[in-house]
């Protein structure tokens, strides 16, 4: 069972809902791999709105547009074991921006038992 504290890496990869590995939403295989890979714990964000590359803001507001809408993943757990799970990604070809930035973890509850 492990609980985190103090200094750790968030990863982020932001991408599209439309986005697919196999088949399967994108975001899906990274959570699946990050949860195979034993890493402390991942979460999928739904975006209302946003735009990237292209410049062409998707939003949830206009029916026509509601392709596309941006989704966030994030991934904390300490630098080392983020960065060892990095690689694990390569193969994904991922179209959007992953982001990695030092955080401090301040509360991790977990089992019971809290840091």
């Amino acid at each position: 069972m492990m609980t985190l504290s103090g200094r750790t890496l968030r990863l982020t990869i932001l991408v599209d809902d439309t986005d697919t590995w196999h088949h399967r939403p994108m975001y899906t295989e990274i959570v699946h791999r990050a949860h195979v890979a034993g890493l402390a714990g991942a979460s999928v964000f739904r975006g209302v709105e946003g735009f990237g590359a292209t410049q062409i803001v998707h939003t949830t507001r206009l029916l026509s547009m509601t392709d596309d809408l941006p989704v966030s993943i994030t991934i904390i757990d300490t630098e080392q074991r983020i960065r060892a799970f990095l690689p694990q990604l390569d193969d994904l070809h991922i179209e959007g921006l992953a982001v990695l930035d030092e955080v401090e973890v301040v509360h991790h509850h977990r089992g019971g038992q809290a840091t």
